[in-house]
């Protein structure tokens, strides 16, 4: 199978935040592949699903340090 019948067979996802359409899909399968959704017949990220996780747990740690300081001004 190549590549692209590989992409286009996965099954993605999107965020339900996402009204506007300026996002990212992800889809899962032996790795965690991240796609613009604007153009998914475009490139292609695929990372290994540790790396991610620590990806994503990182990006919350964050957002809460950030939460935390906007809600002590």
């Amino acid at each position: 199978m190549k590549d692209q019948e590989l992409l286009s067979a996965l099954i993605w996802h999107k965020s339900s935040a996402s009204g506007t359409g300026n996002c990212v899909e992800v889809a899962l399968s032996g790795g965690v592949f991240v796609r613009d959704s604007k153009d998914p017949q475009g490139n292609s990220l695929r990372f290994n699903p540790v790396c991610w996780l620590e990806f994503v747990e990182s990006v919350r740690a964050v957002s809460l340090i950030e939460v935390s300081r906007w809600r002590s001004r």
